[in-house]
């Protein structure tokens, strides 16, 4: 436990020093140069560099939230409205994009966290680091430190201890303890405390984010309704290429049969085991029609029984963990099964992997899948890639989906849906 304790306060005190790098250059420097830039706009030499400064901004307060994140789990959301799709060009483009970001309540909010940052933010992320050296620095003292220094200077003042002797050194040491036992305690609290300090400033206010989320909501539904449509027109389409065809097909053989039943016995046996075989493939295709739409499997087992089945049919070894204590709507399971079944696609196309995993699991209100593959990397939910369609198609649940995918991989897909369970689980392999 101690060993433990200490470990997690010299991490504490690294953590607090490289924040404190961050704050004490990059949030100056940045809020120096912004606020010159903004000043110059009126003469136009500030239309040209507020865009590109703000983009600066905006990367090392993503770079924060970030490491908010990572190192003590702070989840600090961001709303920023889009800036023009199609900008005017030349100087009049740049003095709609300037405009845009200046009146961007966000901008401000990134400015104001910025003067923060570099006053409270740095102080609090030095202090894991100023209680553990000073204790430390204490205990040296003791051990002989006090000596050199009374030499050179007649005396050394330590917090509220003068230090000139063994017996004042070892008071020095205690208070030394003290300070390294409160850097225990407290240091990564103190860490916890700097993010949260950065949360209060950089969150998007309430109003901002509903509005941001009524945004979303009518993004995703108007995708809904073209994904829909598109969605008709396909089956549209396989019915009337496939299954319609052949039926047509059957029926005219069957006609053909009837007319040749008395004079040519042979040949209507024959066209006759035609049909037969037409009819199966029909049969076939329309079975398939109908699990592209929505499978059985689905609909009576449920979605971790139905991605094990999907994992069946792949010609990659796939283990899928599923962690579920009942059945979510209809529609969740369904948006969750075909973006399960796109990712295990592209796993299978594109990332050449030799195995696959899939964790599904319910906690805290949230339906979380995972697909992990040992493929080549690379991927990106970027426009114009699959991803990006499941993406869509999870955000009409208010789902979010993400991408962990380095180059020589491995790659590992990640989506939330927020669902209730209702009925419990009917079976599972």
């Amino acid at each position: 436990m101690r060993a433990t304790k200490a470990r997690d306060a010299g991490v504490a005190a690294v953590r607090g020093l490289a924040l404190a790098g961050m704050s004490l250059i990059g949030s100056i420097t940045l809020f120096t140069l912004a606020v010159t830039s903004i000043a110059l706009i009126p003469v136009g030499v500030g239309v040209f560099t507020t865009p590109a400064l703000l983009g600066l901004i905006r990367s090392h307060a993503d770079q924060r939230r970030l490491l908010a994140a990572k190192w003590t789990g702070t989840r600090i959301p961001v709303v920023r409205p889009p800036l023009p799709r199609h900008p005017r060009s030349g100087i009049a483009g740049q003095v709609e994009r300037c405009a845009v970001l200046v009146k961007d309540p966000v901008t401000w909010r990134d400015i104001r966290w910025l003067l923060v940052d570099m006053t409270a933010g740095a102080v609090i992320a030095l202090l894991p680091l100023s209680l553990l050296s000073e204790g430390l620095f204490g205990i040296l003292l003791l051990l002989g430190l006090w000596k050199p220094i009374v030499r050179a200077g007649g005396g050394y003042w330590y917090e509220f201890v003068r230090v000139d002797s063994w017996t004042t050194a070892a008071f020095a040491a205690l208070v030394g303890i003290c300070w390294l036992a409160a850097a225990l305690r407290f240091g990564p609290a103190l860490i916890r405390v700097h993010f949260s300090l950065t949360r209060s400033v950089l969150a998007p206010t309430r109003e901002a984010e509903l509005g941001e989320r009524i945004d979303r909501l009518t993004e995703t539904r108007h995708d809904a309704v073209d994904s829909s449509a598109a969605e008709l027109r396909r089956i549209e389409r396989d019915l009337h290429d496939g299954a319609q065809a052949r039926l047509v097909a059957m029926g005219m053989n069957l006609s053909t049969i009837e007319a040749l039943m008395e004079k040519d016995p042979a040949q209507a046996k024959k066209m006759l085991s035609m049909a037969r075989e037409s009819s199966a493939e029909a049969l076939t295709e329309l079975r398939d029609l109908v699990r592209g739409i929505h499978p059985p499997v689905l609909a009576e087992r449920g979605l971790g029984d139905a991605v094990r089945a999907l994992a069946l049919r792949l010609p990659v070894t796939t283990e899928v963990e599923v962690d579920m204590a009942g059945r979510a709507e209809a529609p969740v399971e369904s948006a969750a099964y075909f973006a399960v079944s796109e990712v295990l696609t592209n796993a299978v196309k594109h990332a050449e992997a030799d195995r696959i995993w899939v964790d599904i699991h319910h906690a805290e209100g949230m339906l979380r899948i995972s697909v992990t593959d040992d493929g080549r990397g690379g991927a990106s939910a970027g426009k114009g890639s699959g991803l990006s369609g499941i993406e869509r198609r999870l955000g009409t649940f208010d789902g979010v989906l993400a991408v962990n995918s380095p180059v020589d991989g491995p790659t590992m897909v990640t989506m939330e849906i927020p669902c209730a369970l209702s009925s419990p689980k009917t079976s599972s392999f």
